[in-house]
């Protein structure tokens, strides 16, 4: 029976990849029509310079594999300055943030110079 977890329970959880690589810490959850749409993650360690300096990310709830003691995403789901995307790190908003998408079937993320 799938265990029903309320989003208060999974702030400030570890966030890791499938592969097992530690990439953060929930900040907060999108909502849409009483439905979780995305998670913001602030990106720690490594990621950070894989994703153009970037602070955090917002992950789809698709790309989540799994919720429980830890955070669990997929790997694939994580661009990188590597697949040609701009990270907004010279035509940022006024906000800070610029949407990104790497391609058709791929996902839509967001970088954030700050939350």
């Amino acid at each position: 029976m799938l265990k029903i977890k309320k989003v208060s329970e999974v702030m400030n959880k570890h966030v890791y990849t499938a592969e097992g690589e530690y990439f953060g810490q929930v900040e907060d959850v999108n909502l849409m029509d009483n439905k979780v749409d995305g998670w913001k993650i602030r990106v720690n360690g490594s990621f950070i310079s894989s994703l153009g300096g970037a602070r955090g990310v917002i992950i789809p709830h698709q790309f989540v594999k799994a919720i429980g003691d830890v955070f669990v995403i997929t790997g694939n789901s994580i661009p990188s300055k590597s697949d040609g995307i701009d990270l907004g790190s010279s035509s940022s908003s006024a906000t800070g943030s610029a949407s990104t998408s790497s391609g058709p079937g791929s996902m839509m993320t967001s970088g954030f110079d700050s939350f």
